[in-house]
C-alpha cells in the first residue's frame, strides 16, 4: 500500500464569508498542490473541504497520514464523533444537527476507502507545509475578488 502524506488548510474571511482551502500531497519526494475557493462558507467547511480533496485526488487505497491544525477536523475523527453523528442520523451527543453533513459523508467515504491517520499541528507556528497550504487557501479566496 502506498504512504502519502497531506496536509491541509482552510481560510475564511469573517466566518461565514469568502473562503479558500490549500492541500499538498506527498509522495516519494514528490509533491502536488491543490487550492480552490468559495464565495460564502465557514472556516470549518474548507478544513474539510481541504481534506476531502486531497483524500480523493488518490487513484488507489492508500495508507495516509493526514496533518491539519484544524481541531475540528481532527478532533471529530480521531474521537470518532462523526461516526457517533453518522449513526444517530447526523445529529449530535446534545441531539443537535450535526454541521457540514455533506461533506462529512464525503469525508466517511474516504476514511472508509484509505488507512487514515489524523495529525494536529499547531497553525501558524512556522510549519513549512502547514504555511504554504494556509497561503494556497488565503490566495485562493483573495482571488474571488480580481
Amino acid at each position: 500500500m502506498k504512504e502519502v502524506t497531506i496536509y491541509s488548510d482552510g481560510a475564511c474571511s469573517g466566518n461565514p464569508g469568502p473562503g479558500g482551502w490549500g492541500t499538498i500531497l506527498c509522495y516519494q519526494g514528490r509533491e502536488k498542490e491543490l487550492c480552490g475557493s468559495d464565495p460564502q462558507t465557514t472556516n470549518n467547511r474548507m478544513e474539510l473541504l481541504a481534506a476531502i480533496m486531497g483524500l480523493e485526488q488518490l487513484k488507489e487505497p492508500c495508507a495516509v497520514t493526514l496533518i491539519s491544525d484544524s481541531r475540528y477536523l481532527c478532533e471529530s475523527i480521531n474521537q470518532k464523533w462523526v461516526f457517533g453523528w453518522e449513526q444517530k442520523g447526523w445529529r449530535k451527543a446534545d441531539k443537535k444537527p450535526a454541521l457540514n453533513v455533506d461533506l462529512w459523508e464525503r469525508m466517511l467515504i474516504q476514511l472508509r476507502r484509505h488507512q487514515v491517520t489524523v495529525q494536529w499541528i499547531k497553525g501558524h507556528a512556522g510549519h513549512p507545509y502547514n504555511e504554504r497550504c494556509d497561503r494556497l487557501a488565503v490566495n485562493a479566496y483573495l482571488a474571488l475578488k480580481e
